[in-house]
């Protein structure tokens, strides 16, 4: 393992949800200080309160390590609204900004800049490029990807990526430094890729559902079938389905993200109709009170429990499993194994191996006639999966 003992303060730049959650995990990581940077009032405020009260809850669940308080902990947490101030001083900084390549640039620009020559600079991107990422930063093998998953205080996975010209000993030290971050659901999972690619692992293979997600979608609003029905059709209230996951996330989020695959992997991925009305109407889920749901008080509000008995579970796990085997034929992971204990980690679903083992010739049939009946050429199944061939690629 990397000698990690260096590393006292961490920087999180990006206070919203997922930069909160990090600098939250980073303070229950016992680190000295943590430095965390937003340029709104509001945003910051709202990052400490959430911190608090969460840290305040974890403790009175007996969660938090003996003799540690909400209290001590609160006093290790530097709020900034100066990039530079936030860095200068830090050995390891975590980028958790919105999914857009240009301001992840910028951001990476100033990082390159201001913080110390051997501060590990790590993006928190959940799709993008950790090398066009590292382009700006002026230090490139010292840029890694490091993807969490929220609840982050919660899920065990952290996806650890390489970029092009990331260091071995960035890498290593990066993936020892996970380690030492909390998760209430046991030990932290380091999926480590040596190879970056769109997604991932756990976002390409719920990435590729997202088409079949977008084709239910505009089906139901042209045939006006309640959305809530499909998302019946997966879990019962109050449990999130995956349109009101959607909304959960932003509408604006999820066209971006499919945006990018649009211009990575397929324009198939382009955003439906319905998202994009949604998107130009600026209804944009929970953060706007109104999305695919309406949502008030932080839940999204269904009117019936009627289920559309729509939904597919084989083909989402023959979509899962075709995307798993292009990344094996990809060379991005070595074998399935990770795929599958990536997802467990960090989505609390079964990976699609297990099953696919014994189904991958029905899914291969049920996927290639989905594919035929939508015209999602992207979804027609792989020589790897349609072959079988996977089975002896666990390690």
């Amino acid at each position: 393992m990397a000698d990690i003992s260096y590393i006292k303060k961490i920087a999180v730049v990006g206070a919203g949800t997922m930069g909160r959650e990090i600098a939250q995990v980073a303070l229950m990581a016992g680190f000295e200080k943590v430095f965390l940077y937003s340029r709104s009032i509001e945003t910051i405020t709202k990052a400490k309160n959430f911190i608090e009260n969460g840290l305040k809850k974890l403790k009175s669940k007996g969660a938090l390590d003996e003799g540690v308080t909400p209290e001590l902990l609160m006093k290790n947490l530097i709020l900034n609204r100066d990039i530079e101030k936030t860095v200068e001083n830090a050995d390891f900084v975590i980028e958790s900004v919105p999914e857009n390549m240009n301001l992840k640039q910028e951001i990476f620009k100033k990082l390159g800049n201001f913080a110390p020559k051997h501060a590990i600079l790590a993006t928190n991107t959940s799709t993008m490029s950790i090398t066009k990422i590292a382009e700006a930063s002026g230090r490139a093998d010292k840029v890694i990807g490091m993807h969490f998953l929220t609840p982050i205080v919660v899920l065990r996975l952290i996806e650890v990526i390489k970029g092009a010209h990331t260091s071995q000993e960035t890498f290593d030290t990066s993936i020892t430094l996970g380690k030492k971050f909390p998760a209430l659901k046991g030990k932290r999972y380091i999926a480590k890729i040596e190879k970056e690619s769109p997604g991932f692992i756990v976002n390409r293979l719920t990435i590729g559902t997202s088409l079949y997600l977008n084709w239910l979608l505009d089906m139901a609003m042209e045939k006006g079938i309640p959305v809530e029905t499909i998302d019946n059709d997966v879990v019962s209230y109050p449990a999130i389905g995956p349109f009101a996951k959607w909304d959960y996330f932003g509408i604006d989020v999820v066209c971006d993200t499919h945006n990018y695959f649009a211009k990575e992997l397929s324009p198939e991925f382009t955003p439906g109709k319905t998202l994009r009305t949604l998107l130009k109407e600026e209804k944009l889920g929970k953060k706007t009170g109104k999305g695919l749901y309406e949502w008030k008080e932080g839940k999204h509000i269904i009117n019936s429990d009627e289920k559309a008995n729509l939904f597919n579970l084989e083909l989402y796990y023959a979509i899962q499993l075709n995307e798993g085997c292009k990344l094996l034929e990809e060379g991005i992971v070595s074998g399935y194994k990770v795929i599958d204990d990536s997802m467990i980690a960090g989505m609390d679903m079964p990976g699609p191996f297990g099953a696919g083992k014994r189904n991958y010739k029905e899914w291969t049939k049920l996927l290639d006639d989905f594919a035929h009946r939508s015209g999602l050429e992207y979804l027609k199944p792989c020589n790897l999966m349609k072959s079988g061939a996977f089975i002896n690629m666990k390690e």
